[in-house]
């Protein structure tokens, strides 16, 4: 009832916004820009939140859609003034960590695996099989990069230099986003940016993350005992509720445990 009680201070509340799984432009419960943006711009402006808090768990995905939800972070907390905290659960890696330095401080628990700042790009090459088996490959292009790094064709090392400077351009803007979003903060260690990763606290001691701590005690020691929090997150469809599963949503779970297992998770 003290709500409706006329000239009486209300607590302060926190949006709470959950971002867990892959960041993928696609594919149903994977983190993307043009799925999360209601969430993060509700989180934001319902209800003129003391600050907004992040809680991550993702092995990283496209480097763009990271970087779209970063910004779409970073400015609605300049335009709105408010805070922005993240707690890593299991893992904040590649992308997953890009999205955790759009906030203002990083919290961890001391087993989060945190880092893994560069960029990866996998492949298969299935030239030698069909060869084997009498199958003949028939491509044709205008244009001589058209079919750079065919999997069904010999790798060449001109397309493998390309691949890699594309790579490096990507590694430079992930490196500029965290030396950016975490200046003064981060350790002179050379592997900082190898693609490296740290765990807890030693994270902390890298500079990637502030403190080792966990969303209540963390924000009720910020705001106060009587903080509120308001939980934002993507509602599951009838079909993902009663456990029935497309074979695209199967495909992509299994791509997502990969990425997982990646970090030991």
């Amino acid at each position: 009832m003290k709500r409706w009680i006329p000239f009486t201070k209300k607590a302060p509340s926190v949006s709470v916004l959950r971002l867990s799984g892959v960041i993928a432009a696609g594919g149903r419960g994977q983190l993307n820009d043009q799925t999360l943006a209601p969430l993060i711009e509700k989180a934001f402006k319902k209800g003129k939140p003391a600050a907004v808090a992040l809680i991550i768990n993702s092995p990283g995905g496209s480097p763009v859609q990271s970087s779209l939800i970063g910004a779409r972070i970073r400015r609605l907390a300049e335009e709105k003034d408010i805070p922005v905290v993240a707690f890593v659960e299991d893992v904040a890696a590649s992308g997953g960590y890009w999205l955790a330095a759009a906030a203002d401080d990083i919290f961890v628990d001391e087993s989060s695996v945190v880092g893994s700042i560069g960029v990866i790009s996998a492949g298969f090459g299935a030239h030698e099989f069909l060869g084997k088996h009498g199958i003949e490959r028939r491509v044709h292009t205008a244009g001589k990069s058209k079919s750079m790094m065919d999997p069904f064709r010999p790798e060449k090392e001109e397309d493998v230099a390309r691949l890699t400077g594309i790579l490096g351009q990507i590694h430079e803007n992930f490196i500029d986003h965290v030396k950016q979003r975490r200046a003064g903060k981060l350790s002179e260690d050379p592997d900082l940016f190898t693609g490296e990763i740290w765990i807890g606290s030693k994270a902390v001691a890298q500079g990637l993350a502030d403190g080792v701590g966990h969303i209540v005690p963390v924000l009720k020691e910020r705001f106060g005992e009587d903080v509120r929090f308001r939980i934002y997150g993507a509602k599951r469809s009838i079909l993902q509720r009663f456990g029935a599963q497309l074979a695209q949503d199967a495909l992509s779970g299994i791509e997502e445990r990969a990425e997982y297992a990646r970090f030991g998770l």
